[in-house]
């Protein structure tokens, strides 16, 4: 099969803005009215949210808590709207380079006309053929990948959706290209109780995306590529599908003979995806859940969740019913789960649940069930979390700490001369500026100094922290947290970490900037990410280099305690470039 228009996934120019659809409309209000226009007023102003909502393709927004900014999203409400009955919702996620409203023709099945740029395309909507679906494609900021601030964007889209139109909860589906190809994996495989069936093409499967695999058990997936795609290499999509397959998976998988990186072309064709999606709805109930982790960030999957995990390993669970209040599970890196039963139709009321956990006998009662690992015995009642270690919301990598509302600080606390501290406001800018190539994300980042950052600027804000306890007012504040911190006179190295201190994630950042000779590094993270927070996407809890990032002295995941591991403190106190704390 080959594409009748090939096009390249480059970047809009401009996006020329179209109004949002306006709210329902509201009587103004002054003083007091006399009791007939009073009854007037309230009977107009319900006649006004009553409206039918405008139909087809447009632009809404919704307000974003990540920098305070109303973000745009496009959506398509079918020509025959009917506000009292329940719709099925597909979510479309971009490629990189382009936008929101390029996407939701392009999910259509209406690309580009033969000539046409993508600047031009993106003016105005063409006739989208009339399906019974309402479709929502979120900006996401641009060109930002599908993780951290991009894939909070894309769930706030999918709340507001929620929130302004009856939605199936049963029949929300996901699809993308391309970057949002691979956004549409990650999505679909972090949390596959969401969706009702996905459908990535010509995927940039992300990188841990593949371990996640076992999740997509219950979730039905599409996979297309074109065979010559000079991009995203077809290899791409042939190796999660034969993961798949051996996963027993129902995955499906369409290849373009002679296709390059357009594949959307075929695969949106007349529309089609649509017809797909309709044979598919979610299970709530299914009688078997596999589940794999690295975070409490992703710990749960229709009637299982993982309460604790072992920090920085792959947490694994699988739960099948075997027969009515029959259960076996097995587990990895697993030290407390919960179960919910409630609706499960192999889940019998009033009667004993018999679970066979590792190889151990159990019984219990339902529907809800929290079980707690005891050196190797699995016994009822919940975990606790200790309030210093790791634990939800609180556990790292470095990458958590820019995935949502965040501020960048540089250090004045030493009384730096002019020179040196344009030279650290500079740093703390560059890091701020998430612009690559022709790219530039829709994104507002606050860069302060220490003495400058307010109560108001940290609330609900993660920190991004530039120097040392000795240069920075922020930094000598949390340092208690500090796992490791870099020497005076370390002049040529360079250390970025995670703590967790206040409520927040804090990423410190001392001597060289963790992108000082990054070429070789960037090479194996994702190409379609600014190089400042894709390179911080592959660190683990700390890095510490000499020189260059390419030269690495000591990486990887703090234990549970927030501590550098014994088998690597040693080392790094025998440079003596660094202090570690036990």
């Amino acid at each position: 099969m080959r594409s009748a228009s090939p096009q390249r996934d480059l970047p809009a120019r401009d996006t020329p803005g179209q109004q949002p659809a306006s709210a329902p409309g509201r009587v103004p209000f002054c003083g007091l009215l006399p009791r007939s226009f009073a009854v007037i007023a309230l009977l107009l102003a319900g006649a006004l949210s009553a409206q039918t909502p405008q139909t087809g393709p447009q632009v809404l927004t919704f307000f974003s808590s990540v920098d305070d900014t109303d973000q745009p999203y496009a959506i398509y409400l079918p020509k025959g709207f009917d506000p009292t009955r329940k719709y099925p919702l597909v979510m479309s996620l971009h490629g990189a380079g382009s936008n929101h409203r390029l996407n939701l023709r392009r999910v259509f099945g209406q690309g580009n006309l033969p000539g046409q740029p993508d600047a031009e395309a993106t003016r105005s909507f063409p006739a989208l053929p009339d399906v019974e679906f309402i479709v929502a494609s979120p900006l996401a900021r641009g060109t930002i990948g599908y993780q951290g601030i991009g894939e909070r964007d894309t769930y706030d889209v999918l709340a507001d959706v929620k929130k302004r139109f009856p939605i199936d909860e049963d029949r929300i589906y996901l699809t993308g290209l391309s970057m949002g190809g691979g956004g549409t994996v990650w999505l679909g495989l972090t949390r596959p109780d969401v969706w009702a069936a996905i459908a990535p093409v010509c995927a940039a499967v992300p990188p841990g995306a593949s371990e996640l695999a076992p999740n997509a058990l219950n979730l039905p997936v599409h996979l297309f590529h074109g065979e010559i795609d000079p991009v995203v290499p077809v290899a791409s999509s042939r190796g999660l599908h034969k993961q798949l397959l051996e996963l027993e998976t129902a995955v499906q998988y369409t290849e373009y003979p002679g296709v390059r990186h357009n594949s959307w072309d075929n695969a949106y064709k007349d529309a089609a995806i649509f017809r797909w999606f309709s044979q598919h709805r979610r299970n709530r109930f299914p009688q078997r859940v596999r589940f794999a982790t690295r975070t409490h960030d992703y710990r749960s999957a229709y009637w299982v969740a993982i309460s604790m995990l072992i920090p920085s390993t792959l947490a694994k669970i699988d739960a099948r019913f075997t027969g009515p209040n029959q259960i076996t599970i097995d587990t990895t890196s697993i030290v407390a789960f919960t179960l919910d039963l409630t609706g499960h139709p192999s889940f019998v009321p009033g009667k004993p649940i018999h679970l066979i956990m590792d190889g151990g006998r159990y019984s219990s009662t339902g529907p809800q069930m929290w079980w707690r690992r005891t050196e190797n015995i699995w016994e009822n009642g919940r975990a606790t979390h200790s309030t210093s270690g790791k634990r939800p919301g609180a556990e790292g990598p470095i990458f958590r700490a820019i995935s949502g509302r965040h501020i960048y600080v540089y250090g004045t606390a030493d009384s730096p001369e002019p020179v040196e501290l344009e030279r650290r406001r500079k740093i703390a800018m560059e890091a701020a500026d998430w612009t690559w190539s022709r790219f530039r994300p829709y994104l507002l980042f606050k860069v302060l100094a220490d003495r400058d950052v307010r109560e108001e600027d940290q609330e609900g804000a993660d920190l991004v922290l530039f120097g040392t306890s000795a240069t920075n007012s922020l930094i000598a504040k949390h340092a208690r947290h500090m796992a490791i911190e870099l020497n005076p006179g370390a002049a040529d190295y360079g250390l970025v970490q995670v703590l967790h201190a206040g409520g927040r994630h804090i990423l410190v950042s001392s001597g060289l900037p963790w992108w000082t000779g990054s070429e070789e590094a960037a090479k194996a993270t994702p190409r379609y990410l600014p190089l400042i927070p894709r390179l911080l996407l592959a660190f683990k809890d700390y890095v510490l280099f000499r020189g260059e990032l390419n030269n690495l002295v000591a990486a990887g995941f703090l234990d549970s305690n927030w501590k550098v591991p014994v088998e690597v403190r040693e080392k790094v106190q025998a440079l003596g470039v660094a202090t570690v704390f036990r």
